[in-house]
């Protein structure tokens, strides 16, 4: 088929597509649909597929929309997007919502919560068909909008005690079971921790989930904390100043992220102290590149690739039975152990 075929003249719709196939129009639907694929024999879809790319094909989604009443469109609410956790469980989300014919839009609402129900309802006038929410509050504005507006959602990294959407999380408890255990393996008995914020989930359940694991170990009375304002290096920084002003006797930190740990690094350096020789450092998340850092950070991975792809599963489900039971998925965190660790006193 050359370019001045007068095919490629006329607009190219599913049933011109169909008809250079030698297929009905549902079939040629049916084949060019990733999610109904399966239902048209291998050699047909491929036909299709190689008539549809030959002629330039684009589904039109207004059209879609009209006939299925969705637009096929999910948007994901970020808090803050050059926070890097937040990169791969968009890649896994992103990934696996596409398998199933969606298109994805990603917002960064920030943190007010006016500015966030705007952002919100203006996707929502777009016919957006759901929401991820990765927005981080404990009592979030949006979960109630999205249940107010009867639209599917699903929150990622966190979770609601109530239980009204369904989630996807890490076991924040089991990770610091892990650091608290590890840091003990080394002959550490007084522990700190630098907590995330107190308004996100995460920052609550990680705090409770350290005082728990030290108090496993009969340490509870040996288990300061000092709560950071956001989860940021500069904060991390601050936080840390006022641990170590209020005990300097402490051998090891766990940070509630690596974000935190990377500022206590920074306050390591300005105060002359070595790590590990003077001072123990976890993490939290395995952020990319903190393998990278000296010393490289040990610290709890959480896979956030599988969290996206989780969560897509979860909104998907959402989307196509409305009356679908609410539940959370755990993921299973784990102890990656680098050069920021060492047994107490081995310098």
């Amino acid at each position: 088929m050359t370019p001045s075929d007068p095919v490629k003249k006329r607009r190219v719709t599913l049933k011109l597509v169909a008809e250079q196939a030698g297929v009905h129009a549902s079939t040629a639907s049916r084949a060019l649909n990733p999610v109904t694929r399966a239902m048209v024999l291998p050699a047909v879809a491929q036909k299709v597929l190689d008539v549809a790319r030959e002629l330039g094909y684009r589904p039109d989604p207004v059209a879609a929309s009209l006939r299925t009443g969705r637009s096929k469109l999910v948007a994901i609410l970020v808090p803050d997007i050059s926070n890097s956790v937040f990169a791969p469980i968009l890649s896994g989300a992103s990934e696996r919502l596409a398998t199933e014919g969606y298109t994805v839009i990603v917002a960064d609402v920030g943190s007010e919560k006016d500015k966030q129900l705007d952002i919100a309802a203006g996707l929502l006038a777009r016919r957006v068909d759901g929401f991820i929410l990765a927005t981080v509050e404990k009592d979030d504005p949006l979960v109630a909008f999205c249940i107010e507006q009867n639209v599917p959602a699903v929150l990622v990294n966190r979770a609601e005690a109530q239980a009204r959407l369904s989630s996807v999380v890490s076991d924040d408890e089991l990770s610091m079971q892990l650091a608290v255990d590890h840091l003990v393996s080394l002959n550490h008995t007084f522990i700190g921790h630098i907590a995330g914020p107190v308004q996100h989930s995460t920052g609550y359940l990680r705090r409770r989930g350290f005082s728990r694991a030290m108090a496993k170990h009969d340490l509870a009375d040996s288990a300061p904390y000092q709560i950071a304002k956001n989860y940021s290096r500069q904060d991390g920084a601050i936080a840390a100043r006022k641990l170590l002003d209020m005990h300097p006797d402490i051998t090891a930190i766990v940070a509630a992220n690596d974000l935190l740990a990377l500022g206590l690094y920074d306050v390591l350096r300005e105060r002359n102290m070595r790590c590990p020789d003077d001072i123990s450092v976890v993490g939290h998340n395995d952020m990319q590149l903190v393998d990278m850092i000296a010393p490289p950070l040990t610290t709890i991975r959480v896979d956030h690739h599988e969290m996206g792809q989780t969560t897509a599963n979860l909104l998907r489900d959402a989307i196509e039975r409305p009356n679908h039971a609410k539940f959370t998925v755990t993921l299973k965190p784990s102890l990656i152990v680098r050069a920021s660790t060492a047994v107490k006193g081995s310098s």
